[in-house]
This record gives C-alpha cells, structure tokens and sequence, in this order.
C-alpha cells in the first residue's frame, strides 16, 4: 500500500505537469515566446520525473525510455534559463539564440545513446567522480541554474528592497527559478536520500506553487504569463522613458498631484504631453506597476510622513489630505504596500 501512495504522488506530479505544459503551449491566451519557454520547461521537468517514477518501480524500463528522460534532466537547466532569459530581457534573447543552448545537447545525447547505451553503462551516470556522464551533467545543470538566478537579480533586489515592490510577474519568477532550484537540489541530493526524492519533490513543489499563487493572486488570470510581450514591439525609446522618468517626478515629487483623488491616468497623460497607453506602458515595462498602484505609493509616502509628524489631524483627515476618497481605500492601500494599517503604524510608532 505504501508503495502505491508513493507511486501515486511521484506520477501525479510529473502527469500534471505534462497536462500544464501542453496548455500553455496550444491553449493559453496572449502565448508569448517565454510562454513556450515555459512549457518547454515543464515538459522536460515532467518527462525527467515520469522516467525517474518508472526507473524506480518498473526497474525492467526500456532503455531507450530511460535516455530521453536523461536527455530531458541536461534540458531542464537551459529551458530555465532561456525563461528567465526572455521573460526579463526579451531584446537579448535573438529569435533563433535559443537553439545554441537546446541543439549541442539534443546531438550529444543521441552520440551517447548510440554509443553508451544506458543498460551497459549506467554507472557512467552515476552522480560521483570518476562517473564521466552523471559529472557532466551535475556541471551543466548547476552552471544553468546560477545563470537563471543571476537573470532574476533585479527581482530578487526587489524581494529584499523596503521601497520597490515585487509586481505580478516578478512573483511568477521567483516560484519558478525557487521550483527549479529546489528540483536541482532534491536530484543532486539523491545520494543521501532516496532516488525516488527528486520525483517527489517536483510533484510538492508544482502543488506548492500553484496553491501558493492562487492564495495570493486569485482575482488575476494566466494572462500574466504573456506580459514581457504586452505591447508586442511598440518598445518605449530609451529617450522616452528617460524624458517621462523626469516628468513624472516633477509632477509627483514637486507638485504632488497625487493629492487629487480625482487623479486619472488620463490627466497625467495630458500633463506629460503623451498618449495614455504610452503612459501605460512605461508604467508596466519600465516601473513594474500599475497606475493606481503608482500614484498610491505617493500617497502612502506622502500619509507616513505625515504619521510621523502630524499629531493633530486624524487618521482619516491625513488620508484625505494625500488623496484617498474614502478611510477605507486608505487603509486598504496603506496596508497593502507598508504591511500594518495606519493606526498600526501610528501606534509602532
């Protein structure tokens, strides 16, 4: 009974994750690049943890079977990376770049399986030294996975930054380079634990992330996933951006428009002498928000200041007086960026 639970959980992981990867790569709206990249991602992922399921209990496994999931685990690295790779720097990533990282290794394990079949020569995977195959891939997989947390730095400063703020995909990214890592981690600790670990620790994390997103982003669709190619190539010049950058602080950071809780993305649109959407899309791609989300980080600003030294107006009155129609719009904005509603952060203070 113990080894069908085990069984059961191990494929359940790798079966869904196929089921995931098929969707995003015919059935999710507004595909992107980095969506295929990400289904590329969890077919392998997937393929990798079904011959590892397999290996384990039907040890009689083809043998041809078990070097595509071999060919699959030296895929996971570069499609983790080729993700975050699009996903943050779209323009660095040529539309054919891709193949220098998918092909070598396509060609090189078709070479191994012809000449080192797995069934003659499955110590040579073996994940210790002198075991030629099983060190090599250690090597690539490890070097791939620094190569996609590096890509994600910005992200990660964001993590750890008490003024910025993670936006949507921000969060997507860290669940997936996490999951990735934590996947590397069990497959490369199997020595110590048990080989069937590395299966289970996908199913885990998959069912984590997945739970984790939908507590946290229930309200928002899948449409997140195609955001690097929102505005397809309509990409703001570097002149632009650098010219709203300073227009915008002018009018929010001197003249403090943001006190107007009438305050559309029009009307800032029109003071800076731009097009809505062209707002709009420097907000998204260059500052990782929304405008509502935007112009309360002012606002909040502005109100704990205003906590700090103002002892006389009410909690409500300063929430007014920085641009909030209502208390609870206050309050709601307040805590979401500082963590603690005013009157909580009154009193820490």
């Amino acid at each position: 009974m113990n080894t069908q639970i085990l069984f059961f959980f191990s494929a359940l992981g790798a079966f869904n994750g196929l089921f995931l990867s098929l969707y995003f790569a015919f059935f999710v709206k507004n595909k992107s690049r980095a969506t295929y990249f990400l289904a590329g991602l969890l077919f392998v992922i997937s393929v990798r943890v079904t011959k590892s399921v397999f290996l384990t209990f039907y040890p009689g496994t083809s043998s041809t079977f078990v070097h595509i999931g071999l060919t699959a685990c030296f895929l996971i690295g570069p499609f983790l990376y080729i993700y975050t790779r699009v996903t943050t720097r779209p323009e660095k990533m040529g539309k054919w770049i891709w193949l220098i990282h998918i092909i070598p290794i396509v060609i090189f394990m078709i070479i191994i399986g012809y000449y080192y079949p797995y069934r003659q020569y499955s110590h040579l995977w073996w994940r210790l030294p002198p075991r030629i195959f099983g060190t090599i891939l250690l090597i690539q997989w490890t070097a791939y996975v620094v190569a996609a947390i590096y890509q994600i730095r910005g992200t990660l400063k964001k993590l750890f930054s008490k003024t910025e703020k993670l936006s949507t995909l921000d969060f997507w990214l860290l669940n997936i380079v996490a999951g990735g890592f934590l996947i590397w981690l069990a497959y490369n600790t199997t020595m110590y634990t048990s080989y069937i670990v590395g299966a289970l620790s996908f199913s885990f994390t998959f069912y984590i992330t997945v739970i984790i997103w939908f507590l946290k982003r229930r309200k928002e669709a899948l449409s997140f996933l195609s955001l690097p190619t929102k505005y397809g190539n309509r990409k703001i010049s570097d002149d632009k951006v650098h010219s709203m950058k300073e227009s915008l602080a002018v009018l929010f950071e001197q003249e403090a428009i943001y006190v107007n809780p009438d305050l559309k993305l029009l009307d800032v649109a029109n003071a800076l002498e731009v097009p809505s959407h062209s707002l709009s899309q420097y907000l998204n791609d260059n500052v990782g928000m929304s405008f509502s989300n935007f112009i309360n980080q002012y606002r909040i600003a502005a109100a704990e200041e205003m906590l700090k030294s103002n002892n006389v107006l009410t909690l409500a009155a300063i929430g007014n007086e920085c641009g909030f129609r209502s208390n609870s719009s206050f309050y709601a904005a307040f805590k979401k960026i500082k963590g603690v509603t005013p009157a909580q952060y009154k009193k820490s203070l």
